[in-house]
């Protein structure tokens, strides 16, 4: 008869502002009064979280200005602009990301419309991400906001199970930082991703293995990461429109039909993940973009507008110690189709002037006549900044210019040094 590992031991339900534990029926804390109980049958043997904080944006904003604090809040700007966030208030207009601001403001015209302050924002996420790392190593960022944690064998370093270090954290970074974060706690990632979704805002849910197949079952297949819509629509075609369909489904023949995609659907279909959580991974890319007032078709004015974000993500680069070996150019028509176009260089640059050299090689490619509503660049392929390679004089003497450029900057401010390209009088575009 094989031995099977004894359970893990700790309370199936605690408070998650006091951290005492509670008896499994309990509505309220007995310690503190909250109502605020995390319980779960498993709570002890859950140790993949996914933290995500709360509309990060505007959240940030609000704490810095108390008078927005009970207002519908936009990140983003410009009539043509789009949304870049949207706090919680503004969602229940129907406001939503990537919206059209106009739209926004149809829905919701009494909300502040505030600039997105991306200095700032990555400098709070650092704050949350240091506070992460000091409880697992093991700890996968996803984006400025968000990031996967394994928390498997911190027991013991914690003095509590993962589920309290995790509420305990929430509420430092709430006390020491001034904004919310929910927390979903599982045995895989992309539960753990489900189940911070659950409770949002300020919010903390767990799930387990045994929870998955009724949770997902009538949720639509699009909501398995990777199945986009068409991909969404190639399933649909062939009669799995929810994931409950997938379940129902064969194995063997789900490969027969999409391949190794088939057997991904399938386990995911059932809450099965075997993704571990990969450290230090950071921003998969640097971009910038910005919309025009007016559509543009003039090379020459694209160009100079290329120019400038091809600085903010040089800058950017800088600043996080950065460099990429892929260069993207990103331009919206007016009708709102979108033209993606890269091209991946033989040496990782954070050279304002290498980024923009390439994108305008694409650029002028793609003028045929279209008007454009939107233009952006940027660097993927990312490595360590030390990496950047000055592989021939000419990029050997853009160092040098861009650093003695940023020298000056950094002393007497960004306007004291403009490159001839880049000044075109008043700025037009909603950057």
């Amino acid at each position: 008869m094989t031995d099977r590992p004894p359970e893990p031991s700790g309370p199936r339900c605690f408070c998650r502002d006091c951290l005492a534990d509670q008896n499994a029926g309990a509505t309220r804390c007995s310690a503190c009064g909250s109502p605020r109980l995390l319980r779960h049958r498993a709570l002890p043997a859950l140790t993949m979280a996914h933290i995500d904080c709360d509309a990060f944006y505007a959240t940030v904003e609000k704490r810095d200005n108390p008078d927005l604090a009970d207002r519908p809040v936009i990140i983003g700007g410009g009539k043509r602009g789009v949304v870049s966030a949207a706090c919680y208030i503004a969602r229940t207009y129907g406001v939503r990301s990537a919206m059209p601001m106009f739209k926004a403001l149809e829905l919701c015209p009494s909300a502040a419309v505030v600039r997105p302050d991306m200095a700032k924002y990555v400098r709070v996420g650092r704050e949350v991400r240091r506070a992460m790392q000091a409880l697992t190593p093991l700890v996968e960022p996803l984006s400025i906001d968000e990031a996967f944690l394994d928390l498997a064998g911190t027991q013991g370093l914690h003095g509590m199970i993962p589920a309290k270090v995790l509420a305990r954290f929430a509420g430092q970074v709430e006390r020491d930082v001034g904004i919310t974060v929910s927390v979903g706690l599982s045995v895989n990632k992309f539960l753990a991703k489900i189940a911070s979704d659950l409770d949002k805002p300020r919010g903390f849910a767990a799930i387990d293995q045994a929870d998955a197949c009724a949770m997902l079952t009538e949720r639509p297949v699009g909501f398995i990461y990777g199945v986009g819509p068409a991909t969404a629509e190639r399933l649909s075609r062939r009669g799995f429109r929810k994931i409950g369909d997938l379940q129902r489904a064969d194995e063997v023949e789900l490969m027969k039909q999409f391949g190794g995609e088939g057997r991904r659907l399938w386990r995911l279909a059932r809450g099965i993940d075997d993704r571990k959580v990969v450290p230090d991974r950071g921003a998969k890319t640097i971009s910038n973009e910005t919309t025009f007032n007016d559509d543009i078709r003039d090379f020459a004015a694209l160009e100079k507008i290329l120019w400038r974000l091809s600085e903010k993500v040089s800058s950017r680069l800088k600043s996080g110690e950065l460099a990429g070996t892929t260069i993207t150019l990103k331009l919206k028509t007016a009708d709102f189709r979108q033209r993606t176009r890269s091209q991946s260089i033989h040496a990782p640059t954070q050279l304002a002037a290498k980024i923009f050299a390439i994108s305008r090689e694409m650029l002028a490619k793609e003028i045929d006549g279209t008007a454009f509503r939107l233009i952006g660049t940027g660097v993927s392929a990312l490595v360590p900044g030390s990496q950047a390679g000055d592989t021939d004089m000419i990029d050997r003497r853009s160092a040098d210019a861009e650093r003695a450029m940023d020298d000056l900057r950094r002393k007497f401010g960004n306007a004291a040094v403009i490159r001839g390209i880049a000044y075109d009088g008043p700025e037009k575009a909603n950057e």
